[in-house]
């Protein structure tokens, strides 16, 4: 049953990211295509497209996440927010 369920939620994953997708053309050097393959089958990645999909997506959030990190006034926030969570204390965050 959970197997069913995942499969359905991947078809659904797939069908509604292929309707709005563009294909991009990749070359990669064999010896890291058959490194990918080998990790790939290690972590039960079907296709290299979903693999390589999901490692952009990681380097977008980390990216993301580094330009947090800078913004000191974003930075400033977020732990007064926090401090006042731990307090009890609940405000509106402002981004």
């Amino acid at each position: 049953m959970l197997k069913l369920i995942f499969v359905c939620i991947k078809f659904k994953y797939y069908f509604v990211l292929l309707s709005s997708m563009e294909s991009v053309s990749l070359k990669i050097e064999e010896n890291f295509l058959n490194a990918i393959e080998k990790v790939m089958k290690k972590h039960n990645y079907m296709t290299k497209t979903e693999f390589i999909r999901e490692a952009i997506r990681d380097e977008i959030r980390k990216l993301e996440e580094k330009e947090i990190l800078e913004d000191k006034d974003l930075m400033a926030q977020i732990k007064a927010s926090e401090r006042n969570r731990k307090k009890g204390k609940y405000e509106e965050f402002k981004y």
